[in-house]
């Protein structure tokens, strides 16, 4: 198999391009073409995807010697007798976790996948963050996060209305109570999932409920933190959830398959699917997406993730609620996986933007 920089170096050459003509289209410095091509550097998956469509080359040829070469230099870093033995642990975890996930990632969902792990890297070398910056960058976080969320359920509150509710307590005039107290409530909610991730707590379903109660708290007592009695309808969805009886059975097999796969699936898969299986099931009578989108990011957190904020805007809803639907109707996941990987992709670059 060729490796990925002679892939380059052999198609440049066939091509007939200089470093010079081929930097000036990919918006890539020549030098570090050059350093690509010599091995001296390893392309990010961005580079590798520019390349890949620049030269019109075969997708799964470069990705697998490119993943390769950082397999092997991993490897030969540590030469170590035990590194066929690692390969072998590493090949059936590979084996497993396509075993065990239920839709096949798709090409378009791969790079982005391989993108986040890369960004993951350069983040986790931003930590540990001095106590100030922290604070800052999770009061900034979490505003952002709880506007967006609340907006994707109909709140209308601003992002500086949030913030003035949630950190300076004032009260918005023509703005209801509700409006407020759901203000309220999420960003104390984000407290409570980063307060379970310093404490390792374990995710199951009494973390699920007690979640929901911090959601509906102050807002329908009746209801807070207890499965739905009553069949429901989701306004614009073909989707029908199922009926009360089987809520408990089915939110059991939600966690049991979280337990299977919280050691195999990439993370931001896992925190995607437990969003995608529990909302689906609709277990509670009010508060479901925002009580899963706080789950999928709990699931991040307690992955060394920072939190993934899905915006709340007339397009972004309107295009997570058609990747919801899709998945809900058994029309494929590719879509929700996507919306999750790209706002984990856009969080990891902004932490580390305000982290630098």
């Amino acid at each position: 198999m060729s490796n990925f920089k002679n892939i380059l170096k052999e198609k440049r050459k066939e091509l007939n391009l200089s470093l010079t003509e081929v930097s000036n289209v990919l918006k890539i410095d020549n030098a570090i073409i050059s350093k690509i091509e010599n091995g001296q550097r390893t392309a990010t998956i961005k580079q590798v995807t520019l390349f890949i469509q620049f030269y019109n080359l075969n997708e799964k040829e470069v990705i697998s010697a490119w993943l390769s070469d950082k397999i092997f230099d991993t490897i030969k870093e540590y030469n170590t007798e035990f590194s066929l033995d690692a390969l072998k642990v590493a090949e059936e975890r590979i084996k497993y976790n396509s075993k065990n996930t239920i839709s096949t990632i798709s090409d378009t969902v791969t790079p982005l996948l391989i993108e986040i792990d890369e960004l993951k890297i350069t983040w986790d070398k931003c930590r540990p963050l001095d106590g100030i910056a922290l604070e800052k960058m999770k009061e900034y976080f979490s505003i952002n996060y709880t506007f967006d969320s609340n907006k994707i359920e109909g709140n209308t509150l601003t992002m500086q209305e949030t913030y003035l509710v949630v950190r300076e307590g004032l009260t918005i005039s023509g703005k209801s109570m509700v409006e407020h107290l759901e203000a309220v409530n999420h960003f104390e909610a984000i407290d409570f999932i980063e307060e379970l991730v310093k404490k390792n707590e374990y995710l199951n379903e009494r973390v699920l409920k007690q979640i929901h109660y911090l959601i509906l708290k102050s807002i329908d007592k009746m209801n807070a933190g207890l499965y739905r009695k009553v069949p429901v309808m989701i306004s614009g969805s073909s989707h029908i959830p199922p009926q009360p009886y089987i809520i408990a059975k089915q939110m059991e097999e939600v966690f049991e398959f979280y337990e299977l796969n919280k050691n195999t699936l990439h993370p931001v898969i896992l925190a995607a699917d437990m969003h995608e299986k529990i909302v689906t099931i609709h277990p509670f009578i009010d508060g479901n997406g925002r009580t899963t989108r706080l789950i999928m990011n709990l699931v991040l957190l307690m992955n060394g993730f920072p939190i993934a904020n899905i915006k709340g805007d007339i397009n972004s809803r309107t295009t997570y609620y058609n990747a919801l639907e899709k998945a809900n109707t058994n029309q494929g996941l590719e879509d929700f996986y996507t919306i999750v990987a790209k706002a984990s992709i856009d969080s990891l670059k902004a932490h580390i933007n305000l982290a630098g």
